[in-house]
């Protein structure tokens, strides 16, 4: 069966003036999730290969409140950042994906559960009877293929994410770590993801003796 493409009347571009600096801003309904997500492009990536790119799922409470339990909104940021300095690349802010898919009702109600039982946020979803995770990245295939990149330098941490995009048939040229400090607030959190989850989180480690904390290896 054909993919389903974007329709014409499902999308929209306008320049976007920021902190940062002027991206296209490409908004677009998809065709199989329903969801509106947006496109933040920088230069021209259009018939180009090893385009600096970012898939990265809602998260309303770090990216927008500045929560510090996860790295989501550091991660935002750093990776606009590191497009800017490219001088091209794409961000596609994934809708649909808060808590890994979960919903924000869910995921708050998983935060009661790592407050008040030390759960991780693997645990916590289970839990409630939900699964861990269950984003789709085939709208961020279809938009980088709508805005013509051949293949992609994927920043990310999750090499999971690098399979998923494959699957759609993007091209992924290498992996980009998108490394965020560690702190007491997100030990935990990125602990289970390197653990449960397998992040690589290189940073862990080193953290570990400044933080005064147990191995991290031992932190649930």
């Amino acid at each position: 069966m054909r993919e389903q493409g974007i329709d014409r009347n499902d999308i929209a571009e306008a320049d976007l003036r920021t902190r940062r600096g002027v991206f296209r801003a490409v908004a677009f309904r998809d065709p199989v999730d329903g969801h509106e997500h947006m496109a933040l492009v920088r230069g021209d990536v259009g018939e180009r290969g090893d385009v600096l790119v970012r898939m990265h799922s809602e998260c309303m409470t770090g990216d927008i409140f500045g929560a510090t339990r996860c790295e989501c909104g550091d991660q935002l940021g750093a990776a606009l950042d590191a497009i800017v300095r490219e001088g091209a690349g794409v961000l596609v802010y994934l809708r649909g994906h808060e808590g890994r898919g979960i919903g924000l009702v869910a995921k708050v109600r998983t935060h009661i559960l790592q407050d008040d039982q030390g759960l991780d946020t693997v645990d916590s979803a289970t839990a409630i009877g939900l699964p861990v995770d269950v984003r789709d990245y085939g709208p961020a295939a279809r938009i980088l293929r709508h805005l013509g990149v051949r293949s992609v330098r994927l920043m990310s941490n999750n090499p999971d994410k690098v399979r998923a995009l494959e699957s759609y048939g993007v091209v992924v040229a290498a992996r980009v770590p998108l490394l965020v400090p560690v702190s007491d607030d997100n030990i935990r959190y990125l602990t289970a993801k390197r653990d449960r989850l397998g992040h690589d989180l290189p940073q862990l480690d080193a953290a570990a003796a400044v933080l005064g904390e147990a191995p991290v290896s031992e932190v649930r």
